[in-house]
């Protein structure tokens, strides 16, 4: 039994280190100068092969967030392999349940195209959404400059950005590896103005 316990943790140890991989962020050193340290990095990965049509929307919004966050990086699954987050495309509006997803963990994205057809822009859509899965809420009523205001900055706004507040949000729910501990929302929000 004792033989078992150590090969389970030893599995549970090697899983862990396949979806995590060294990062650099700095961190303040005593003369302000800044030093690279290494953490944990999330790898989800996503599956978008239900969302034709989105595809350049989808590319967009994870390169955005990849561009602006250390602590979790979106991959694209590799066929037939499990996928973290479903990206699938609706006739609806926009939805998706509220993380932080968690490495083998499941969320779910539904870009809407009824809020396409009104005129808001897809790629701010997709990291809209993406946002939730990373355990993002809503901003309403917001700014155009706040990712996660959604509908309410208006059909104009182009921003797939998230702002200072939101990377930062983000980076924390993934420190170290944190989203492998916090309780997941798993709620669907609707993202109807």
């Amino acid at each position: 039994m004792l033989h078992f316990r150590r090969l389970v943790i030893a599995g549970t140890a090697l899983a862990a280190t396949l979806t995590m991989a060294p990062a650099a962020s700095a961190v303040s050193a005593p003369d302000g100068s800044s030093v690279k340290s290494a953490s944990a990095v999330v790898t989800l990965r996503y599956d978008d092969s239900q969302a034709r049509g989105w595809e350049a929307a989808i590319a967009a919004g994870v390169a955005s967030w990849n561009a602006n966050v250390d602590n979790v990086k979106l991959v694209e699954a590799q066929p037939g392999t499990r996928a973290e987050i479903q990206i699938v495309a609706t006739s609806g509006w926009p939805q998706a349940t509220i993380g932080p997803v968690r490495p083998g963990g499941r969320g779910r994205v539904e870009l809407g195209s009824q809020a396409v057809t009104q005129g808001y822009d897809k790629t701010r859509i997709a990291a809209h959404e993406i946002g939730h899965n990373l355990g993002l809420p809503d901003t309403k009523p917001g700014p155009c400059s706040q990712l996660m205001s959604g509908s309410t900055a208006g059909t104009g706004c182009r921003n797939a950005v998230p702002d200072a507040a939101e990377q930062a949000r983000v980076e924390s729910a993934y420190a170290n590896a944190a989203a492998s501990r916090i309780q997941s929302d798993g709620r669907l929000v609707m993202d109807a103005p």
